[in-house]
């Protein structure tokens, strides 16, 4: 039987280089989101709504964290969407409406920058990480032997890595299509209640992005070439809608804040899909 310590011995010194890497850049997370709270001229409703979803990014690492050490072979894409997301997700916090970010703000935001681009340089250019993160989620398993919790190998054929990274890329729609969303929230607040039925509007589409990405990579993962058509279609009917509602209900200040994002992850889905398609006929050859 394998115990924890022989795991432990197993896993190479690049999985505890990058347990603290991620360790000070979830702090980093912390520290320029409040950071950009004391300095902030306009302490609203809609810096609360996206120095909220800042600070979860620290729930994000902690989990990733968890799956380096488990050697879980979705930590690299759900890594590099993580890194993206937090610098787009941080940054728009400490670009004031008028002059320039304040100082402290802005070192911390570069630090915290370096900080996601290490993550992601040793996640793809470490062979040892490579070969490391291979291992599959434990489920329950009910066989001959009896009732056990271990390692199970998904029925689906195995899938390129830019899949995944297509996959995970596709899952932030929903939320970075939400977070405008309550953002425009504060517009309803301040008395514009004709917002309301395009808020409510937002919010469905939203969840409904979230269903239809999910039903999407669902088949994308089995080899449904028509799912891949599918997942493009979406990202580019979200970004068209998600950006028309932050220019329609936040002006030009939420269409860059909120919908450079949502962009930056259409875009990095869209890749992955190109380079997914890219990598299967050569495979099949070889």
């Amino acid at each position: 039987m394998t115990t924890a310590a022989a795991t432990e011995v197993r896993r190479p010194s690049a999985v505890r280089v990058l347990t603290w890497l991620l360790a000070a850049t979830a702090a980093a997370t912390v520290v320029v989101d409040a950071l950009n709270w004391w300095y902030a001229d306009e302490r609203g409703f809609g810096l609360a709504v996206r120095s909220g979803w800042a600070l979860l990014r620290t729930l994000g690492f902690l989990i990733l964290i968890r799956h380096v050490r488990r050697g879980r072979a979705g930590a690299r894409p759900f890594g590099l969407i993580l890194a993206v997301t937090t610098v787009f997700a941080v940054g728009r916090l400490i670009v004031p409406r008028d002059g320039v970010p304040a100082l402290p703000g802005a070192l911390g935001f570069a630090v915290l920058a370096v900080l996601c681009v290490a993550v992601v340089g040793l996640l793809y250019r470490s062979t040892a990480l490579r070969d490391f993160l291979v291992r599959h989620p434990n489920r329950l398993v009910i066989d001959r032997q009896g009732i056990s919790w271990r390692e199970v190998a998904p029925r689906r054929p195995p899938v390129a890595g830019w899949l995944l990274t297509a996959r995970v890329a596709a899952f932030t729609y929903g939320p970075l299509t939400l977070v405008p969303c309550l953002v425009a929230i504060g517009t309803i607040l301040d008395g514009q209640l004709l917002a309301v039925p395009t808020v409510v509007l937002w919010f469905g589409i939203g969840i409904g992005v979230s269903h239809a990405v999910l039903f999407c990579t669902f088949f994308l993962l089995r080899g449904k070439a028509w799912a891949g058509i599918l997942l493009v279609l979406v990202s580019v009917a979200v970004v068209a809608v998600d950006l028309a509602f932050c220019w329609l209900l936040l002006g030009v200040d939420g269409l860059v804040r909120d919908g450079v994002p949502l962009l930056v992850a259409a875009g990095l889905t869209l890749y992955a899909l190109r380079r997914a398609n890219s990598v299967a006929p050569a495979t099949a050859a070889g």
